[in-house]
């Protein structure tokens, strides 16, 4: 029954929707637990699975989404899982059955029992092509290529490894070296993160092993919060201090807004904006979590007259919509989701955020724009599209290196998946307003 509810899952990613959207379908179900390794694990490497299968079938593009979608499940099982290959066979034609597509019963099996023969030659034959071997679009493989001659297989093949749970300690309660001490005591291992330049150090301990939010010490009473430790370097750069007024433009789900909040012990008037309004949702749970306040606002970027005073910010954090290319590791769906086109679409909506929030920052005052992107394109491309529109704008680079392995850009910093700082893609540019038109 997993393999066939994961199928469903599988088939509705492959439709168009998120993980998230096609896994909600199945929170009821008893196998909910096998249902989620199984679509999470089998979209992953979807892109390697699709030609292996694809090279038994006569036919493939005959194949209904749901017959697809459960050869490559099952093709996961066979290729990353511990289960007897002739079981996962007879499960595979199970699930044909209950998924209605039961004449399929026997391609399922004579395709199935190929791959567990012949399994070892056909994926040797995939894998000489680097984007196949490493479950990535084309496109998206030839873009990281370009962008990161020298990092492209790390970071393609750090895109499959699952992620270290990172939290983000609390310094208006614990140390991270006191939160460390803590885990401990809980029989839980840890290690704080040791990089970072002076105040841009952030507050992050990484677990030796993933656990349930539920059994992380201190994290109901707010002492700590999950985020990765790149993620965490967005409040420091933006050194907000206590008595400004500050704007996260796009906050949803609220990380980066409470750290903020936690580094000036919530003396700064915050106001939290997203175009969603169900997302702000989130954003109050965990600010209340946190015992932390802000001013939430439901609103676009691009139209601030629809709900700001007039009255400028000090300091302005504008964690722009992205591709999500720095995430994949937390969600592989990206990878059959995102396609090329997205880029220059993307980028434009950020130069539009921009431009909106850099009016909306005083004179002398600092904005932090941040994506969770790996593409220059909507990264020190934007920023430089934006240079030369805005005669008041200028960069600052933060000094030191913000994270081993981070690449310094012509206008910002770039963090890369698979460097030894281990933490998600992102980037950072630090922009300041200039009192005069001159740069």
């Amino acid at each position: 029954m997993a393999l066939a509810e994961a199928s469903r899952a599988i088939a509705t990613i492959l439709s168009g929707r998120t993980a998230d959207e096609a896994l909600a379908a199945f929170e009821a179900s008893p196998h909910r637990s096998a249902v989620r390794a199984i679509a999470l694990g089998t979209v992953r490497w979807y892109l390697r699975l699709k030609p292996a299968v694809e090279g038994l079938v006569a036919r493939p593009q005959a194949l209904s989404k749901e017959v697809r979608a459960l050869l490559a499940a099952a093709a996961h099982q066979l290729e990353y899982s511990r289960n007897a290959p002739q079981l996962t066979v007879h499960a595979a034609v199970d699930a044909a059955r209950i998924l209605r597509h039961k004449h399929a019963g026997g391609l399922v099996n004579a395709v199935l029992r190929r791959l567990v023969a012949e399994g070892p030659e056909i994926f040797a034959q995939v894998d000489q092509d680097l984007a196949r071997r490493t479950a990535h679009p084309r496109w998206l493989a030839d873009a990281v290529s370009a962008a990161w001659p020298l990092h492209s297989t790390r970071i393609l093949e750090a895109n499959n490894v699952h992620p270290p749970m990172t939290l983000r300690v609390n310094r208006m309660h614990r140390s991270p070296d006191e939160y460390v001490a803590d885990l401990a005591a809980a029989g839980l291992g840890g290690r704080r993160v040791e990089w970072g330049v002076g105040h841009a150090q952030p507050p992050a301990v990484v677990l030796d092993r993933p656990v349930p939010v539920t059994a992380v010490p201190g994290f109901r009473e707010g002492r700590v919060s999950v985020q990765d430790a790149g993620a965490q370097l967005a409040a420091p750069l933006l050194d907000a201090a206590p008595g400004m007024r500050v704007l996260d433009a796009c906050a949803a789900p609220g990380g980066k807004a409470a750290h903020v909040l936690e580094l000036t012990a919530g003396a700064v008037e915050l106001w939290a904006v997203d175009i969603d309004a169900a997302r702000l949702e989130r954003v109050q749970e965990n600010l209340e979590r946190l015992q932390l306040r802000a001013h939430l606002v439901a609103g676009d970027m691009r139209a601030p007259a629809t709900f700001w005073d007039g009255r400028p910010f000090e300091r302005i954090l504008v964690d722009a919509p992205c591709s999500g290319t720095g995430v994949i590791r937390r969600h592989p769906d990206i990878k059959l989701l995102r396609r090329p086109e997205d880029i220059p679409a993307f980028a434009d909506t950020q130069i539009a955020i921009l431009q909106s929030a850099f009016r909306m920052l005083a004179p002398g005052g600092r904005l932090v724009y941040c994506t969770c992107s790996e593409l220059p394109a909507e990264n020190d491309a934007v920023i430089e599209r934006f240079l030369a529109l805005e005669e008041r704008a200028r960069t600052a680079i933060p000094a030191g290196r913000l994270a081993p392995g981070a690449v310094t850009c012509l206008q910002g910093v770039q963090l890369l998946c698979g460097s030894a700082a281990e933490t998600d893609g992102f980037y950072y540019a630090c922009l300041e307003k200039t009192t005069s038109g001159a740069h």
